[in-house]
């Protein structure tokens, strides 16, 4: 299990996952391939990329063989993030040149701009790079390339939402999706790239938000997840950059639609419809999200609030827009409102300047909160962020060991806050079948707990009361009642 934590990537189970269309009604003259590593947004991304080459004619493979186009959308959050892609393109080459000459191969993502020259004019790695907020004109670019040129198109948008863009979901259960809302990020962390990648916050329409909602629940869909860098920065005035809305007429303020808003609206959809939303950041976390939350039965009782240290200190030169005394009064109004509401975090071991007492507040902060779950990192520097300017002074054996006493004290706690459900009878959507039996289902509470259970008679989709009758840190047991 340790093992496992230590390695712990942004989501450990979807790492180089392959999107597929679930459709066969597309024409098949050409196929593409797409890989996708990091954060949920890039797995959203490369389900609007495959929307855009659908209507080019294209249909997505999980055999990369036989694809005429591959891609790999990249992240530059994740430690060894570079290394990763380069190996993978490594692969892809040597697909190219064995079995598959005509392959034309392509970078997406946030790493496509720091990249570009390395990959695509030096190493001869790829045929196409293309940023974030240029896949609109991936169609152009595929013609260039076709005609014997390199393409490329990294620039920014303050604009760009794909909000018209109806995505092509993954190969997936059916059941859940990711809907995004924003789009980049304006809070300037000092170890982030997302603002450099992925350039300034700005929401999408809600009425392109609740219609894909709405159509996704007609579609047999039973979980919505809003997605965005800073979900609770959402903030529609029309369209622009956030940034912007200071400087809007008084009427168009007065008719804003803050996350709050945009929740309450998805909430009333369905109350057979979960809502869930990621990622938020602590300083953006209003009273009116909060009480918005406790208001709905179908809002899962769950909030993802990285916190990143425990010390204000480090948060300070993180500049995250909060100190340690303002998260916890955070917390205790979210606990206030909603009491057994789950809360899970992110946290970095080492930061710049990071002390031995710094360390010892993360570790106290975590016994006062103890989360139900966390994502845990070594701090390593990212090329271009306001922290590579900074002295990174702790060493890698003394992160080692930091990082290795939050994730054993997260895990302790992770079981605590798990055995507490023991006896208890707890509403479950069923999400797909267990991978360690095909005579168990598993699914998850409103608590984000995964959990066991026989079949019975139940399909995918449907919601079950199940009584808890055992645990491990991670998952929760139990039989259908």
């Amino acid at each position: 299990m340790l093992e496992t934590l230590l390695n712990k990537k942004i989501d450990e189970k979807k790492q180089g996952e392959v999107l597929e269309l679930s459709s066969n009604n597309y024409n098949k003259r050409r196929q593409v391939y797409i890989e996708s590593y990091g954060c949920q947004m890039n797995f959203s991304d490369s389900e609007i990329v495959a929307s855009i080459l659908a209507k080019e004619g294209f249909s997505t493979t999980k055999d990369i063989t036989t694809a005429d186009l591959v891609f790999v959308n990249t992240c530059s959050i994740r430690e060894k993030a570079e290394l990763t892609i380069r190996r993978r393109l490594e692969f892809y080459n040597s697909i190219k040149k064995k079995k598959n000459p005509k392959m034309l191969v392509g970078v997406l993502g946030c790493m496509a701009e720091r990249l570009k020259e390395k990959f695509l004019e030096e190493e001869k790695l790829v045929n196409i790079v293309v940023g974030p907020d240029a896949y609109r004109d991936l169609p152009n670019l595929i013609k260039k390339v076709d005609n014997g040129e390199n393409a490329i198109n990294v620039l920014l948008s303050l604009e760009e939402t794909y909000a018209d863009i109806n995505p092509i979901r993954m190969n997936n259960n059916g059941v859940t999706a990711f809907v995004s809302i924003t789009r980049g990020c304006d809070n300037m962390c000092t170890f982030c790239v997302v603002p450099f990648t992925r350039g300034r916050e700005r929401s999408r329409n809600p009425e392109t938000i609740i219609n894909e909602c709405i159509n996704l629940f007609n579609n047999g869909y039973r979980e919505i997840t809003l997605l965005g860098q800073n979900v609770d920065s959402y903030l529609w005035y029309g369209g622009g950059p956030k940034k912007n809305f200071k400087k809007a007429n008084k009427e168009t303020r007065s008719n804003s639609l803050n996350f709050s808003g945009l929740l309450d609206k998805v909430a009333k959809i369905d109350k057979t419809l979960r809502v869930r939303f990621s990622t938020s950041n602590p300083q953006d976390m209003g009273v009116d999200v909060i009480k918005t939350i406790a208001k709905h039965d179908n809002i899962c009782k769950y909030i993802h609030l990285p916190v990143q240290s425990g010390s204000s200190k480090i948060l300070k030169l993180m500049n995250r827009g909060y100190n340690r005394e303002e998260y916890i009064k955070l917390i205790q109004r979210i606990k206030h409102r909603i009491p057994d509401c789950a809360i899970s975090m992110d946290m970095i071991a080492g930061f710049c300047d990071e002390t031995e007492e710094d360390h010892k507040e993360t570790l106290s902060l975590m016994d006062l909160v103890k989360y139900d779950f966390g994502y845990m990192f070594k701090y390593s520097e990212r090329p271009n962020t306001p922290a590579a300017r900074m002295n990174d002074n702790v060493t890698e054996k003394v992160k080692q060991r930091r990082l290795t006493e939050i994730i054993n004290k997260q895990q302790e706690h992770s079981f605590l806050r798990m055995k507490n459900n023991i006896g208890k009878t707890l509403e479950v959507l069923i999400e797909g079948i267990s991978k360690k039996s095909t005579k168990h289902f598993y699914g998850r509470t409103t608590y984000n707990s995964t959990v066991i259970f026989e079949k019975k008679q139940y399909k995918v989709g449907d919601y079950v009361m199940v009584k808890i009758e055992n645990c491990t840190s991670a998952t929760l047991k139990g039989k259908i009642i």
